[in-house]
């Protein structure tokens, strides 16, 4: 029997980790003797987040171009040479049928390492705003994969398929048991779950703690708190919390994020691509605060367009205090109907099944078929 072997690159973040992993997982769902190997920075958060999902990563030398400084530009560009030499060993030792871009620059040298050695390739941008090195690629690969349709005037619209952004298969499952439960009991005590991304938001920590702590602490006790800190303020915001006597749950970093959203009834978030696409197809309202100095400023028009659909409230960080936000927080959370249109209007923006769509694309753009696994 021949093996499909699927090359992965990407990561650094977990909004480009996660998507990676939902494909991967669609692909050993679909085919189980499929290989899949993850090819990208070697940092912490790729080592843990495939180990906890039992995938196998490899790591090339590489560094990021955009927002570096001199130095560190010339030592990135002098770098990339031996970044490519080492992606096309991997390449050539895995022999893959097809190698997917999820974003970041470590996916240039590995892309154009597949380009060289004349292995198909597929990007995947999560973003409304593309990255660099996803912008340069995208006229070099076979596909373009886009999470929103906005990003169609960044690549060659003949290249473009509108796929959505894979969520992780946990995350999928508790969507489909979301939308076969009942319609929320509105006596329910509201549940908020704070998600900074997977670095973290100081800024937003403080704005919710100064809220729940200090400007509306009496206002606030009705909702209950679950907030993801990032690994610097975990033990400051813990302490203060309890200092206070506020009922939160706090961690650096949930790794089982599923069960998390599955205790939330509406969230306030950064407005990263892949969380997201785990917000709509949860059909959780969100408050979203965009990340101020993102490249492009892609988080703010990734943000619109769920407010746009009516799934999701935005405010710049600069314009909030932390009695705004506490009023916008209660605004949200005590409405019972509100909470609901706008859980419906995000699973209305959802695209489900992006997992799938992007792997019919990689096992299309590689020619393989179901016989082809069955010889």
């Amino acid at each position: 029997m021949t093996a499909f072997r699927f090359l992965i690159s990407g990561g650094g973040t977990g909004g480009h980790l996660f998507p990676a992993i939902a494909a991967a997982q669609e692909l050993r769902r679909r085919l189980p003797t499929s290989e899949v190997l993850f090819l990208g920075t070697g940092r912490k958060i790729d080592t843990l987040g495939l180990a906890s999902h039992g995938f196998v990563g490899a790591a090339i030398e590489s560094l990021g171009f955009k927002g570096a400084g001199l130095a560190d530009k010339c030592k990135a560009v002098w770098i990339v040479p031996k970044s490519i030499y080492q992606a096309m060993a991997h390449i050539r030792r895995f022999r893959p049928n097809v190698v997917l871009g999820v974003g970041g620059y470590v996916t240039g040298p590995v892309l154009l390492a597949a380009r060289l050695l004349r292995i198909p390739a597929v990007i995947h941008e999560q973003n409304s705003v593309p990255g660099m090195a996803n912008r340069l690629l995208g006229r070099l690969v076979t596909r373009v994969c886009l999470s929103l349709p906005e990003s169609t005037n960044y690549f060659p619209a003949k290249k473009c398929v509108l796929t959505g952004n894979p969520v992780r298969q946990a995350i999928a499952h508790l969507a489909k048991e979301r939308r076969r439960q009942a319609v929320a009991d509105p006596s329910a005590r509201p549940t908020l779950l704070v998600l900074g991304g997977s670095q973290g938001a100081h800024a937003l920590n403080q704005l919710v703690a100064d809220a729940f702590c200090a400007v509306a602490k009496g206002e606030l006790a009705s909702v209950r708190l679950i907030h993801q800190t990032g690994a610097e303020d975990e033990a400051a915001i813990k302490k203060r919390y309890a200092e206070a006597g506020i009922e939160a749950k706090v961690a650096a970093f949930f790794t089982d994020i599923a069960s998390i959203y599955g205790e939330a009834t509406c969230c306030l978030s950064r407005a990263g691509a892949t969380t997201l696409a785990e917000l709509a197809v949860l059909g959780l309202p969100t408050i979203l605060v965009p990340y101020p100095y993102a490249a492009d400023n892609h988080q703010e028009r990734n943000g619109d367009h769920y407010v746009q659909g009516g799934g999701a409230w935005m405010f710049r960080q600069d314009e909030l205090t932390s009695a705004r936000l506490a009023t916008h927080i209660l605004a949200l959370s005590r409405d019972a109907a509100r909470l609901w249109a706008m859980g419906k209007a995000m699973r209305g923006l959802a695209r489900p099944q992006a997992a799938e769509a992007i792997v019919d694309i990689c096992l299309k753009v590689a020619g393989w078929s179901e016989e082809a696994e069955a010889r």
